[in-house]
């Protein structure tokens, strides 16, 4: 069988999920349809950790011969190596993560997360060209005088969880683009609330390195920026974005992009680890 076909498959995108916010799970929903208009696998479904439908009971539905299993998660961590793994039965009790189980004459495969793709790097360059192209008053500021941040999570449950966001600093860094470019976090130093004092430049773009368009990004993050709580809830609550680019603080423009999980080429990352569990890699 063809690498690029999946017609004895199923597909199974896992997300975090929650039961505090809508927007945690309309990208994962929102990639599951897109995939399943290609008409490539045999199924298609999607299912999460902290909310329905979950991973357990949509695993226990699937009954095609191979099953691939994808965590969104924008960061290897403690959910996508430890809680989900073990779970499903892919976590030995030696603690070795192995990505390929058989049982009852069927195969699964459980793929490396879909922050590690290399093509995020793209979609994080994209999301911040994307914010200040629509938004560009009083003008649309040139990277070199720009500071780009890229806002993830970061735990102290597993020193994994800030490594993605960090290499993808690095790897921006190393192109040049940007005047600066730098990792903040929302449980971890550098702090996502220092983004103002840490940028040596007038203009910064903050992209969060998050899955969905959930709490932490709609939500916890503006806070952080500055914005007043009750502002940000009042313009969600009336279906605005909860903050508005670009912002001045303390002396210094700042944009604020959509997240790295919503974008339209996650389907496609998605597509590549499958193939790439198929062949062994």
């Amino acid at each position: 069988m063809s690498l690029g076909t999946f017609s004895d498959s199923a597909l199974m995108i896992i997300g975090h999920g929650t039961t505090s916010s809508d927007g945690a799970s309309q990208a994962v929903l929102e990639h599951v349809e897109a995939i399943r208009k290609l008409g490539a696998f045999r199924e298609v479904h999607g299912a999460f950790w902290k909310q329905t439908p979950s991973v357990e009971e949509v695993f226990s539905q699937i009954r095609s011969e191979r099953v691939f299993l994808v965590p969104f998660f924008i960061s290897e961590g403690y959910f996508s190596d430890i809680v989900i793994p073990r779970a499903l039965g892919f976590l030995e009790e030696s603690g070795v993560l192995s990505r390929r189980l058989v049982r009852d004459g069927r195969t699964f495969f459980y793929t490396r997360v879909v922050g590690g793709h290399s093509g995020v790097t793209d979609v994080i360059l994209a999301r911040s060209r994307e914010v200040v192209e629509r938004f560009p008053f009083p003008r649309c500021p040139p990277p070199g005088e720009t500071t780009l941040f890229i806002a993830g999570h970061g735990t102290l449950k597993n020193t994994k969880s800030r490594e993605g966001v960090e290499l993808q600093a690095t790897r921006i860094a190393g192109m040049g683009i940007y005047s600066q470019v730098k990792a903040v976090f929302l449980e971890e130093s550098p702090r996502i609330s220092d983004c103002f004092s840490l940028a040596a430049t007038r203009h910064l773009v903050v992209v969060p390195f998050f899955a969905s368009e959930g709490m932490h990004v709609r939500e916890d993050i503006p806070v952080l920026l500055g914005e007043p709580s009750m502002v940000v809830q009042r313009r969600l609550a009336g279906g605005q974005p909860s903050w508005r680019n670009p912002t001045e603080r303390q002396g210094k423009l700042a944009w604020y992009a959509k997240s790295v999980g919503s974008s339209p080429a996650m389907p496609g990352m998605i597509m590549d680890l499958a193939r790439e569990a198929a062949s062994g890699g």
